[in-house]
């Protein structure tokens, strides 16, 4: 029963998160067609890209992006023991002391600026694009002090197991991205761009955050005791979070690196097809992760490990369901390149580049996803030091495999490259989780995975075949017609996706067909309820 009840929760968490994150990937679709109408893949959209280098660094070594996954544990344990006035004196010594050093860094950064720029993107020589960078670097590192305090808040937040209104914090930060753009393009270009990201950050992860962790009972203490045992024992499993290389943080930058490299525009295409993938690694991987990552560390914290190991397994499944759906966006890629972003300054060539990328991108859509699940294994049972170790290591054997790539296949080889290096560190991360854990019923998740890829493959040559046909009868060349195509397409997919796990007996599409209906069209439910 509490098994159960745990499982409900994490199902109504999760739905509030996917929407969230799907909402956002939309926001942010959004924001990128509205990047590229306006700046297009010329060199002052690779100028904005590279900007983010340093600032999405200096996020990664006070580790805000791992707030929740560390803080989490050491506050849910006051929580559970009744001893909320110790909790909040540990946030309070958490945010005094990590605050004030991530200040000192941002001002060393702003300082030294042009210097950084020239070791993460070596292959800028123009001038105009070196010198952009380095200006909107200097916008947008502050952000990431709203950034690290608005995660605190949000980790308050998920421990009383309240959503809402951290699902709200990327919905706003990107509609602050698009409003700095369009009101502020015509005078500064894509540096208002830039400033847009200040103001999203500001309002979306700061603002709207401390108001709701207030509503969650937040206390703050002006407490600067460094020597608190939990203080030493936050740093300790967040050091190694600090120093290690997760596989999405590098993706990020190791695209920016080898595309500096590559001709004008190949950074901002890159970043484009990435976008596309990340919305199905969103929706399938980030969302559910951080729904069930407080219910998975309550469950660790108590030794649970057979349990732990039901949840990760289960959710995985339900994780892999996203390879059907990167096959319909390999297929329709050209067209939902075009129906996204071809107007203004991203022309039909731009097009072409960006939709030859995105089939390597969306092969490693699913292992993207599955290594969120299988990291917060480890962190829920507060163990950061392995999968950083791992994780580094992963990074470092990758790079020569993407140089190879690189030069053998250009652009898409990064893409492929990029995506071979998750697949690999995911799949192997899972396997020592498995082995530390004693996962005994881990051959029925690659059973699963391993049934996925053929259905997928054959779904995904039936759909081309629609696609052939289609383009046969519509103009493929002007927006509606593509978007008429995209339509009957993804109907297409809609039918087929649940007739096959009929017929094959996968039980975990007609749940998630089930799922999404009954939240989308709750009288379904009432209806089911009460028959009458």
């Amino acid at each position: 029963m509490e098994t159960s009840n745990t499982l409900k929760k994490i199902g109504f968490a999760t739905f509030i998160m996917m929407a969230s994150v799907f909402a956002s990937r939309i926001i942010g679709l959004v924001r990128e067609s509205t990047i590229a109408w306006m700046g297009g893949v010329k060199a002052s959209v690779d100028a904005y890209q590279v900007a983010f280098i340093i600032p999405e660094i200096l996020n990664h070594i006070v580790a805000s992006g791992f707030l929740s996954i560390t803080f989490i544990p050491i506050f849910a344990y006051y929580l559970s023991n009744n001893r909320d006035e110790e909790g909040f004196q540990v946030f309070s010594i958490i945010f005094n002391g990590f605050g004030l050093m991530l200040l000192g860094f941002i001002a060393i950064t702003m300082a030294w600026t042009p210097q950084f720029v020239r070791i993460f993107a070596p292959g800028i020589t123009d001038p105009f694009t070196f010198n952009l960078a380095v200006k909107m670097t200097r916008i947008i590192i502050p952000a990431q002090f709203f950034f690290f305090t608005g995660g605190l808040f949000m980790a308050v937040q998920f421990t009383k197991e309240r959503f809402l209104i951290p699902a709200l914090a990327p919905l706003i930060y990107n509609i602050g991205i698009i409003t700095g753009g369009i009101f502020l393009y015509p005078v500064l270009g894509m540096e208002g761009f830039a400033w847009g990201v200040l103001g999203g950050a500001f309002f979306g992860s700061f603002l709207l955050q401390l108001v709701g962790a207030r509503q969650a009972g937040l206390r703050y203490y002006f407490n600067f005791n460094i020597s608190h045992p939990d203080f030493l024992k936050y740093i300790l499993l967040t050091l190694p979070l600090m120093v290690g290389l997760t596989m999405t943080f590098s993706t990020e930058i190791l695209m920016k690196f080898f595309g500096s490299f590559l001709s004008e525009g190949s950074i901002a295409a890159m970043n484009y097809g990435l976008r596309i993938m990340f919305i199905l690694v969103g929706f399938f991987g980030q969302a559910v992760g951080m729904a069930s990552y407080p219910f998975m560390a309550k469950i660790a914290a108590k030794g649970d490990l057979v349990r732990l190991n039901h949840m990760i397994n289960q959710t995985l499944k339900f994780i892999f369901l996203v390879m059907p759906f990167s096959v319909l966006f390999m297929v329709l890629r050209k067209e939902i390149v075009m129906i996204l972003f071809q107007r203004g300054a991203f022309d039909l060539q731009a097009t072409q580049l960006t939709a030859s990328i995105l089939p390597f991108f969306m092969a490693g859509a699913f292992a993207f996803s599955a290594q969120t699940i299988v990291s917060r294994g480890y962190y829920a049972l507060q163990n950061t030091l392995f999968p950083a170790i791992f994780s580094t290591l992963c990074v470092l054997a990758s790079l020569p495999m993407i140089y190879g790539l690189m030069k053998l296949l250009g652009i898409r080889g990064v893409a492929l490259g990029l995506s071979l290096s998750v697949i690999l560190s995911s799949l192997l991360l899972f396997e020592c989780w498995n082995r530390k854990s004693r996962n005994t019923h881990k051959k029925e998740v690659y059973y699963f995975f391993f049934k996925l890829i053929p259905i997928s493959l054959v779904l995904g040559g039936v759909l081309q075949g629609i696609l052939m046909g289609l383009r046969q009868i519509f103009d493929a060349g002007t927006l509606g017609q593509n978007l008429i195509i995209c339509t009957i397409t993804g109907l297409a997919f809609s039918v087929l996706l649940p007739l096959f796990g009929v017929l094959l007996r996968i039980t975990e599409i007609s749940i998630l067909y089930d799922k999404i209906f009954r939240r989308i069209l709750p009288w379904r439910k009432k209806m089911a309820e009460n028959p009458k």
